[in-house]
């Protein structure tokens, strides 16, 4: 089963509803689910793109390189700003910091490391700031803090779900 592009998605920011802690628990969770997945495989299924597309290692690597992306949308939110700064669209850091190269014990503990420091921004986030927000460049849509930590949430599982799609296919061959 085929998921998705990430750019192809639509998102709505509608909901009311506070489920801030789900959203953190899921944050929390995937330097677990990452490790789980890609600890005991070996370095052919890890470093192996199919048809030019990223390797699992390059998937795991962009979680990584996009973290002070939504650290730094969180502080636009926080400050005020109208418009949350911009991504690169077209993914330069993960595509020029040769993810293959590096070990997956190193990307898992980046990974680790830079998502527990996301985690210490959100901790004890006043309510009042889960529901401020700023416009998603990309979407042309207000974005909160909820949402966007819901996005970020959603993005991981895009790049789980695309290693897990990478390793089946791999391990059929």
């Amino acid at each position: 089963m085929e998921q998705i592009k990430w750019f192809e998605r639509t998102f709505n920011f509608e909901s009311t509803e506070n489920i801030f802690p789900s959203i953190l628990e899921r944050l929390i969770g995937t330097p677990a689910r990452l490790e789980e997945k890609l600890q005991s495989l070996n370095s052919s299924i890890l470093n192996e793109k199919i048809e030019g597309a990223w390797s699992v290692k390059e998937h795991a690597g962009h979680l990584s390189d996009l973290e002070p992306l939504w650290q730094g949308r969180l502080e636009d939110i926080i400050v005020g700003n109208e418009e949350l700064r911009l991504a690169d669209l077209q993914n330069n850091k993960t595509n020029n910091a040769n993810h293959n190269d590096k070990s997956i014990h190193e990307l898992l503990q980046t990974f680790r490391t830079i998502r527990l420091e996301t985690l210490h921004l959100l901790d004890g986030i006043h309510e009042s700031v889960i529901f401020k927000s700023a416009l998603h460049p990309r979407l042309k849509t207000p974005m909160r803090t909820i949402d966007l930590f819901s996005f970020v949430a959603d993005h991981d599982d895009h790049h789980l779900a695309s290693m897990t799609a990478i390793i089946k296919e791999l391990n059929t061959k």
